[in-house]
Order: C-alpha cells, then structure tokens, then sequence
C-alpha cells in the first residue's frame, strides 16, 4: 500500500513516544539497527520550550532522547548572569545534556564591552557557535576581533523578509565575505523560503560557513503563520539532508518549533519522529 508523509508521520509520533515510555504497542516488534550510523546529528533549540523552565525542558528533552541543546536565555535555560549560568551548565551536564550552541544572540551596541560579554557568556557554556540575531554590518568588525580572540564561530541568523539586514542566509553570507572563516551563517530554513531563496541552494552557497540550522515547516512558503510539525508542510526534508550531507556540514540541525508554544510536545515529537523516519529511509540508524 502506498504510505502518505501524514500516514507516515502519524504512526512513527506513535512508536516513538511509546519508546520514550518504556513499552511499544504489540505490532513494533524489538529489531536490530541497520544502516550506517548517520551523518546528520538533530538537536534541539531551547526557544521551542520558551513557556517551560529549565527542569522541563531537561525533562522533556529525555523523552525525546535528545541530548544536543541549543540554549536561549529564555526562562532560566540558559541564563546571562555567570552565577545562574554555571547552575543551568551543571544541571545539563549531570542530565547528559551537551550545549553546542547558544542564540539567537543579538549584538545591540558596538561596543567592546557589550560584545565580549556575550563572547564570555559562550566560553562559560562551552559552546563553539554563537547564533548572532542581526548584527548590523558595523558591528561586523569588531565581532571578528572576538572571534578570533576566543576562537568561537558566529553564525548569523536570517529573519525572513521582515528582516532587514539579513533576510536570506544569501546576504549574511554577503556579509560576511572577506571576513575570518569563523565569521558564517544559521539557516532557518523557514525564513529562508519565504525569503524566496532556495534552501538547498542556499546550503550549497554557504559551505563551509554554515555553522547551524535550525528546521521547521510551513504549508506556505510566503506565510509565516503557517508553521506546522517537520513533515506536515513542503519542507524538502530529505533534499536538506542529503545537501548537508555532501557539503559535509559538520554542525548539528536543531529543530525550532515556534508554534503551541503552551503546549508544544505533540509537534515536537512528530517532528522528530519524522526527521528520523527520513534518515532512516536515506539508509541510516
């Protein structure tokens, strides 16, 4: 019989949240992996739990057995204060939780001082990445001397047409052109195709200056209030795959589920469970 993405995605949320119960319904039997292990590594963006504190958004992440996190100061997830920051840092640790990432981070003021602390407040999570939210193309020098100071990469992050600066991860790229390698982009890939650019072709243009994603879907491509759960709208969701997989992007790609907020854990499990189900279909575990 012919499966539909909506089939499909259905039965998969099923099976993984009865496996993050500890029992599976009586038609999914036990089986050994096959395939290689894949090369393409999900996370998570905290924003997505924004309404939920940290204690349930670690909770929540166990359910979903996932164990990269990228981390706002949204709630107490990951707060600016050094103090607070290194409780939330040990609370993740001792849940096996690794930060890779922190943002959207925005650089409101060319100063020195503002920058580094935001340059500090990564080196203290341990992350390699900042998720930059549109730093304005001044800044852009100044950022590079911390980049290269601190040896943490800046990836920035398009908005989508509202954005001014940085609608498409095309003019971020533009941007940064010239620039210390570490100087890069965050495609969002539901900003990127209201904003009219391709996001497989976007991928390809960035290279090896893309330093995070963040996936979502739409049933439109030039409605932003048409977000629903990865598999559920016209995302290419195999087709990003396979393009981050032959540019050899080595980051991670997080998903950002920004509606339901109040409610956000059927979304997020169908969304896993379908982005695994594409993995698994391209012939990996």
């Amino acid at each position: 019989m012919k499966t539909t993405r909506r089939s499909f995605l259905a039965s998969s949320a099923v099976i993984a949240a009865a496996a993050t119960s500890g029992s599976l319904p009586a038609f999914a039997e036990p089986r050994q992996e096959t395939g290689s292990p894949s090369p393409i590594k999900l996370g998570l963006a905290s924003y997505t739990f924004r309404n939920f504190t940290r204690a349930q958004l670690i909770a929540y992440m166990k359910q979903l057995n996932v164990s990269a996190l990228n981390a706002k100061d949204a709630k107490d997830h990951l707060p600016m204060d050094p103090a607070a920051e290194a409780a939330a840092v040990a609370d993740y640790t001792a849940n096996d939780i690794k930060l890779h990432a922190i943002g959207a981070i925005y650089f409101t003021k060319d100063e020195d001082a503002d920058i580094q602390s935001k340059f500090e407040y990564a080196k203290r999570a341990g992350v390699s990445v900042i998720v930059a939210g549109d730093p304005a193309h001044e800044t852009l020098p100044r950022i590079e001397k911390f980049v290269k100071q601190y040896d943490i990469r800046i990836a920035i992050h398009n908005h989508g047409p509202e954005d001014k600066l940085y609608p498409s991860p095309l003019d971020a790229l533009k941007a940064v052109k010239g620039m210390d390698e570490r100087m890069g982009c965050c495609i969002d890939v539901g900003h990127c195709v209201r904003a009219g650019t391709d996001v497989v072709e976007a991928i390809h243009a960035c290279g090896p200056r893309l330093y995070n994603m963040h996936m979502k879907d739409l049933t439109s491509f030039t409605d932003k209030e048409s977000q629903v759960a990865v598999g559920d709208g016209l995302m290419p969701v195999r087709e990003i795959f396979e393009a981050l997989i032959k540019t050899k992007y080595p980051g991670f790609v997080d998903l950002e589920y920004e509606v339901h907020a109040d409610d956000p854990m059927p979304g997020v499990i169908a969304s896993f469970a379908y982005m695994r189900g594409v993995l698994v279909g391209m012939g990996y575990r």
